[in-house]
């Protein structure tokens, strides 16, 4: 039989769980809904609970439905260990809860999904300070950098204007400084993009997006690369060094991410996502030729004023997205001219659905400015490049020509 370790990507996912034993010869991992998990020699149990062998403790820090899931997006991102929790927020979330300290700095790109982009104004209320800086341009990223710099996030394709950061290089600087490299991959997806491969040291992956793709469960994932030497950490507990350092930041992140934070993930909720995975590499090609025919249409179109998409040669970061990406991703932006109300073009509209997910199989819909970046405030949004007409659009799977009518007779009324 073929080495399990050179499938292809999607035949790696489909035959994730059968790699491992699985009860009574089910295809999918079984939902397991039992929160606490019970041994015959309690010397066993304390064991598990001290990290001398394998085994599940309590719900909150894990359970096999979501272990199944967890190396399912192992393999998805060619790492080490994943770690999955409730949201891609509390992924985010425990990252700072779990590495950060009061003093330590980090450097971020400015170009973020608003929510993210408010948990750093909490982390920066509780001593943490966070330098936003224009990512797209390593030099700012490296000027931004303080002898009290922990680590450096970035989206790869920021939401909602697509700014793609300069990951390889900022990668290299990160590598060089022993810096953590943190890089949500949510917009591009394991399918088209591999942070590893910029030397990325944890990966974010909001799985509620395109990796479940089916807008039914909501989760988000933590990977470890290998790439990053926690050994050069000065924020790991000596109680987490007895295992070996490619393990110590797993270990820290389960402990106050999970155990103190809470932040789990529910077995219900990963057997849909695990599911959803399966079908991801075939939405997202549908969804990205989607994506480029639509954003070529409306570009050429005058009473568009601007459109934000990387598959588009106008688009500043094109070569860096046709260097890095295998395709250029289902989600674009675009800005309609001046005296065309955004509300009633979004009412026009058959198909696309205004609502606030993104990597459905249905094509979604928001004016940007009025919704999920209106508490940001006018200031903070115009530095971002977010115009008040934006119009966010993650497109679907439905066929393409019936989206680009939609998007056209929209105008055209």
């Amino acid at each position: 039989m073929k080495d399990s370790k050179t499938f292809g990507f999607t035949t790696s996912i489909l035959h994730s769980d059968r790699q491992k034993a699985i009860e009574h010869g089910s295809l999918h991992k079984p939902i397991h809904t039992s929160v606490a998990f019970g041994y015959r020699d309690a010397r066993e149990l304390a064991a598990v609970f001290q990290g001398k062998q394998p085994g599940y403790r309590y719900g909150r820090q894990g359970n096999p439905t979501v272990a199944a899931l967890e190396d399912k997006i192992t393999r998805m991102e060619d790492g080490v260990a994943t770690l999955c929790f409730a949201t891609g927020m509390g992924a985010i979330g425990a990252i700072m809860q779990s590495l950060l300290r009061s003093g330590d700095h980090v450097v971020s790109s400015a170009f973020l999904f608003g929510n993210t982009n408010s948990l750093w104004q909490t982390v920066q209320g509780q001593g943490m300070p966070v330098s936003f800086v224009d990512a797209t341009d390593v030099a700012q990223v490296e000027a931004a950098i303080t002898p009290a710099t922990r680590m450096v996030f970035v989206e790869t394709i920021a939401n909602p204007r697509t700014q793609i950061a300069d990951l390889a290089r900022i990668g290299a600087l990160c590598r060089q400084r022993g810096i953590l490299y943190v890089v949500d991959n949510t917009m591009t997806s394991p399918y088209l993009f591999r942070p590893k491969a910029v030397g990325a040291s944890l990966v974010v992956n909001a799985l509620t997006k395109s990796i479940g793709g089916h807008g039914n469960a909501l989760g988000g994932s933590l990977t470890d690369t290998g790439l990053f030497d926690w050994t050069l950490y000065p924020n790991i507990a000596a109680s987490y060094k007895r295992f070996a350092p490619v393990q110590w930041g797993m270990a820290q992140l389960r402990a106050k991410g999970l155990r103190d934070f809470g932040a789990s993930l529910g077995p219900e909720a990963a057997h849909h996502l695990a599911v959803g995975a399966e079908t991801m590499a075939l939405r997202i090609e549908r969804e990205s030729a989607s994506a480029l025919a639509i954003a070529s249409m409306l570009a050429a179109d005058p009473r568009v004023a601007a459109v934000h998409y990387p598959g588009l040669a106008s688009h500043p970061q094109h070569e860096i997205a046709t260097t890095l990406f295998k395709a250029y991703g289902g989600l674009l932006s675009f800005e309609l001219r001046d005296d065309i109300d955004c509300f009633d073009y979004l009412n026009r509209l058959q198909l696309a659905i205004p609502a606030s997910n993104l990597g459905d199989t249905r094509t979604l819909v928001i004016p940007v400015a009025h919704t999920i970046f209106y508490e940001m405030g006018a200031e903070r949004r115009a530095s971002m490049g977010i115009a008040e007409s934006l119009i966010r659009v993650s497109v679907g799977i439905e066929d393409t020509d019936d989206l680009l009518h939609d998007f056209s007779q929209a105008l055209a009324a």
